[in-house]
């Protein structure tokens, strides 16, 4: 196939993708009680009309505890599942861009207040705050109040928590889920030896700290439409000398590929203050790169990428098959027809906006008979 590798499409599952482009979830602290309100039917309204391959809805938490703030999506009741319905509903009327959602669950990281205030751990006692779980009773800094280590029966909740959401997202119609185990959250610091101090089944070896993530994968792989893709997000490194690192990375999507696990998006960090990562652009790609190099399904690359001709380059050598934009995406939300123009390639566009293809790009937009300019 002719044209730039970006734009080639991309089946992950059943599902296929028209280009290479993912809209990574991002989370908005805009929620009211888990729900979600006008600012995420803007929010992802405008993002459904970019062009990209795939739009995937922020952290969506599996419980209320699960919550990074109080701000923060969810998805575990009839309410914040109707509300995410009516989000839903908005953006489907003008856009059919497939709807991807990553569930998660904050775990030790949990209630914090919004970043624009600060993004500090709140007590439990403040109205805003709740008290923490985690594999152990280790906080995220020393400064915070101690999580509490979750026993059997805490483990069986959240693990039945993904499922129901997992049944949720079924309902809704959502073409795809992502299951956070990245950035420090709840089931990273399970796989992490610095987070996960457990002396039980669950502890402890390389296989015992992958037991519970991979626990919640099948509970929310047999939870979901089978012809409808799981994924997971992980962090190839929590940059921390003893820590998570690539080569567990790697067992760990083995074990996953193996289960029937459909993609892998490998971002880095975040679950040790003590961290030092060397930033730059396309920092996490070589960690994308390893896991590519071990498993047969798409894997994902995020991190630092604004560019196109940067973004071409990582898919069309192989290093990853798809490129994930956060915060470039945020600054320009039509960096994929922008991308579109400068590779030489054609993107999808709404009819309103058809008449805004510039002069130069004549065949920019992906639409058959229209001469408008």
């Amino acid at each position: 196939m002719s044209g730039p590798r970006l734009f080639q499409p991309l089946a992950i599952g059943g599902l296929t993708l028209a280009n290479r482009i993912v809209i990574a979830p991002m989370c908005q602290y805009s929620a009211v009680d888990g729900g979600m309100t006008d600012w995420h039917t803007i929010h992802l309204g405008h993002l459904a009309l970019s062009g990209a391959g795939v739009l995937t809805i922020e952290a969506t938490a599996v419980e209320p505890i699960g919550r990074i703030s109080y701000g923060d999506v969810g998805l575990w009741d009839d309410a914040t599942e109707a509300a995410m319905a009516r989000v839903l509903e908005s953006v489907r009327r003008h856009s059919d861009m497939p709807v991807a959602i990553q569930l998660g669950h904050a775990g030790r990281k949990a209630s914090t207040d919004l970043p624009w205030k600060g993004e500090r751990q709140i007590p439990a006692s403040d109205p805003h705050g709740w008290e923490t779980v985690a594999p152990s009773a280790l906080p995220y800094d020393p400064k915070n109040p101690a999580p509490v280590a979750l026993d059997r029966a805490g483990l069986a909740r959240i693990r039945d928590a993904f499922a129901e959401s997992a049944k949720r997202s079924a309902r809704l119609g959502l073409d795809l889920i992502q299951i956070h185990a990245a950035h420090g959250y709840l089931l990273h610091q399970f796989l992490s030896p610095l987070s996960n101090h457990r002396e039980d089944e669950y502890g402890g070896s390389l296989e015992n700290r992958m037991r519970f993530p991979l626990e919640v994968y099948d509970a929310v792989r047999a939870a979901f439409p089978a012809e409808r893709p799981v994924t997971v997000r992980v962090s190839g490194s929590d940059w921390v000398e003893g820590g998570w690192d690539a080569e567990q990375t790697v067992a760990f999507a083995k074990a996953l590929e193996a289960r029937g696990c459909a993609a892998i998006h490998v971002s880095s960090g975040g679950l040790d203050p003590r961290q030092e990562i060397p930033v730059g652009p396309s920092y996490q790609v070589p960690l994308a790169r390893a896991v590519k190099q071990a498993v047969s399904i798409p894997v994902v690359a995020v991190g630092l990428i604004t560019e196109p001709q940067q973004a071409e380059a990582i898919v069309a050598t192989g290093e990853a098959d798809l490129i994930a934009l956060a915060r470039t995406i945020l600054y320009d939300p039509r960096w994929p027809w922008h991308a579109a123009a400068e590779l030489g390639a054609r993107v999808k566009a709404p009819d309103q906006y058809l008449r805004s293809q510039p002069r130069q790009y004549k065949h920019l937009f992906d639409i058959s008979g229209s001469g408008e300019d």
